[in-house]
């Protein structure tokens, strides 16, 4: 489904831009105002809204705030809150709707909304699709008066006070430990959790001033935190993006994690605890086979799924799993939020090390991936695959000749005249192999430019 406004996480853009002016964005509060009311003719309406540290955060929060205002439909203000701390506030304070004015990890010029139901969950494309309805149809009257603009709640207080209570005080008493805030929305919170924790924080990306959130620091920039755990000498590091929804974590020897394995070493512990429920993990068609390897190595399963941690969660919650997530950083564990959580993440992998008594480096070693080899082919017209004769042939034979020894992904780019070509195998020679016959049987029925 082809949505006009909505993309993969909500609705993104420039601020200024085409998506993120203040008529549109007002629009917007007036649209989701139409669509709650609409779902909610018997009862008072509740909406929280978080932000980011973002300069424009502030100023988006009031426009879209006006349509629920005028539509006296009650909002919780939280402040600068993590994401996650909006889909966690929203069912505590048994609101109806929830929104997250961020742009995740782009830079300050750029912002966004993402919108929660009543249950914490992002909304499915169908129901995206009818608030885009309401958008480009609502009524705006600005002239009416607001009885009722709501209140302040300190979300990031309770939020802090959630995951304080996650592990024991002091925990942590001995350890060291750098955290990359980048200049978002955890600056305030993870670093309170941590040193509740009795941990010896050294902070980056600690420092907001609206403009350079993800400048250079957090989970985009993970080089920042290698360097400073070697110069520290810390147990770990932990890197969040700007809403702190996602997690990149570097070991005591000062190697980036990669995100497999870090899905894979939670898994492990999941089920090495029992706590795996039915033994299964959902990844995406992103994460590398050998993931799947070493989980059913260890007896359990690995689920895929497409691209987004809301494809993710929708698995999760139909066949009741409770973990999952994507190699970017994105984790759920569903037994504690529906919302992938960095901090959350962060505080699994830690009750892992403490149960453990092992350092970061030991764990990792555990999940061994396959090589992988990745080509982008510019083509004039993006033809559908099942209407490329050679390379459907050739993705059939290769598909059956790596069962159990490696993979292969085909997909066009959702935003460039590119196809897409990946091959993993328990070898590069193969892995190479493959990726070399998918090329030339796409280029035999595809128009390559360049």
């Amino acid at each position: 489904m082809k949505l006009k406004y909505f993309g993969t996480d909500g609705i993104r853009d420039r601020v200024g831009g085409e998506l993120l002016n203040d008529a549109f964005v007002r629009r917007v509060g007036y649209g989701v105002s139409a669509f709650l009311r609409k779902h909610n003719q018997a009862k008072p309406i509740t909406v929280v809204v978080g932000r980011d540290t973002r300069a424009s955060g502030e100023h988006l929060e009031a426009l879209i705030t006006e349509g629920f205002c005028q539509n006296q439909i009650h909002v919780i203000h939280l402040g600068v809150v993590p994401t996650p701390a909006v889909a966690m506030s929203l069912r505590d304070l048994h609101a109806d709707f929830g929104v997250a004015i961020t742009a995740s990890h782009n830079p300050a010029s750029d912002n966004g909304l993402k919108f929660f139901d009543n249950r914490g969950l992002k909304f499915s494309q169908g129901a995206e699709a009818e608030i885009e309805n309401f958008i480009d149809n609502v009524e705006i009257n600005p002239a009416k008066q607001c009885a009722d603009c709501g209140h302040a709640n300190d979300g990031a207080a309770f939020y802090v006070n959630v995951m304080r209570a996650m592990m024991h005080q002091g925990c942590l008493k001995g350890w060291k430990v750098v955290l990359d805030t980048a200049n978002g929305a955890t600056a305030f919170t993870t670093p309170k959790v941590f040193r509740h924790f009795g941990a010896e924080v050294i902070q980056l990306g600690g420092e907001p001033d609206g403009k350079n959130i993800n400048d250079g620091v957090g989970s985009e920039h993970p080089d920042k935190l290698a360097a400073a755990v070697l110069e520290h000498g810390a147990k770990l590091g932990i890197a969040h993006d700007g809403d702190g929804d996602r997690l990149v974590v570097c070991d005591e020897l000062g190697r980036i994690v990669h995100g497999d394995c870090l899905l894979g070493l939670l898994g492990l512990y999941g089920l090495t605890t029992g706590r795996l429920r039915k033994k299964t993990l959902v990844a995406t068609i992103h994460s590398n086979m050998g993931l799947d390897r070493a989980i059913m190595n260890a007896g359990g399963k690995v689920e895929r799924v497409d691209v987004g941690d809301r494809n993710v969660l929708h698995r999760m919650m139909e066949a009741d799993y409770n973990f999952g997530g994507e190699s970017s950083g994105h984790l759920i564990f569903r037994d504690y939020s529906v919302a992938g959580d960095g901090l959350l993440a962060a505080i699994q992998l830690l009750a892992l090390m403490l149960d453990t008594r092992k350092p970061l480096s030991e764990h990792v070693n555990a999940i061994e991936l396959f090589p992988q080899v990745t080509r982008n082919v510019k083509v004039a017209e993006k033809i559908p695959l099942a209407d490329c004769p050679t390379l459907s042939a050739t993705m059939q034979e290769l598909e059956q000749e790596l069962t159990g020894r490696g993979r292969i992904l085909v997909r066009y780019s959702g935003t460039e005249p590119k196809l897409r070509l990946l091959a993993e195998g328990e070898s590069e020679n193969l892995a190479t192999e493959a990726i070399g016959r998918l090329e030339k049987a796409a280029r035999a029925d595809l128009q390559v430019v360049g």
